[in-house]
């Protein structure tokens, strides 16, 4: 596929206005080829997934997370492990393209996923937050029998649970990975419960005031990011050759 059309389909579907402003998305690092024939998914490009990269060669690597977020003179200085992976990823010749908050607020992108993954029905995005969506499971059922679904259907194995709202769920409002400061949008939304991840003890204890449920889930969920960015490559051209690599394990729970 040539790469101005891959990368015009591309912006189409995951514009760069949809990164949030703090955010790093595009071309981290190599320069663009011709022609993409064999992409490589991952959430985060580090030193583990290298041997893979080697291994397949591929036109270009497309990452979640930022592989290098900030410019490369600010990042380098304070990260030489990081630099060092840069220089091995440029003489290999491949250039590494990033898709972050543009994904997760994009149509089809990681939210949808997780809502299409919890098989929530009636999903629509909040006007306060343009990331975040919420949606309806069938029926109500326990906070805690709740907490167990999402867990198998996110496919993590722990989560924290603040249960101080509602008994019954329903209407559940989400942001994959660290969108927990933004709960107060989802309660507003009068959504029974909000799910997200990295939160904080000062959010936390701020949710357990307010009277909320809150289902803080790993980072991890977002691997979800890999089947459905492959399914969407797929859809512009059904040519490419295309590997994921989820090398990132979670942490035991002790």
């Amino acid at each position: 596929m040539k790469t101005k059309s891959f990368l015009r389909l591309m912006a189409k579907r995951f514009p760069k206005r949809l990164a949030e402003s703090f955010d790093r998305v595009g071309l981290m690092t190599g320069k663009m080829p011709d022609d993409i024939k064999k992409v490589l998914l991952c959430l985060d490009l580090d030193w583990e997934i290298l041997p893979k990269v080697k291994q397949f060669h591929p036109d270009l690597v497309i990452t979640h997370h930022p592989f290098i977020f900030g410019t490369k003179f600010r990042v380098f200085k304070n990260d030489e492990s990081k630099k060092l992976l840069c220089e091995e990823i440029d003489k290999l010749g491949i250039p590494v393209y990033s898709f972050h908050t543009n994904f997760d607020a994009g149509e089809g992108g990681m939210n949808d996923a997780l809502c299409e993954a919890l098989h929530l029905e009636d999903v629509y995005t909040p006007l306060l937050n343009p990331m975040m969506r919420i949606g309806y499971l069938k029926e109500d059922t326990d906070v805690f029998s709740f907490a167990d679904y999402a867990k198998h259907h996110l496919d993590v194995n722990y989560g924290l649970l603040i249960h101080e709202g509602r008994p019954f769920i329903k209407k559940i409002g989400i942001i994959g990975g660290g969108g927990s400061r933004d709960w107060e949008v989802a309660k507003k939304e009068e959504c029974d419960i909000y799910i997200s991840g990295d939160a904080p003890h000062h959010v936390r204890r701020d949710i357990v005031n307010a009277k909320f449920n809150y289902l803080d889930l790993p980072h991890e969920i977002e691997k979800i990011f890999m089947p459905k960015m492959e399914k969407y490559l797929l859809s512009i051209d059904k040519d490419l050759i295309i590997q994921s690599f989820d090398h990132e394990r979670l942490p035991k729970v002790v």
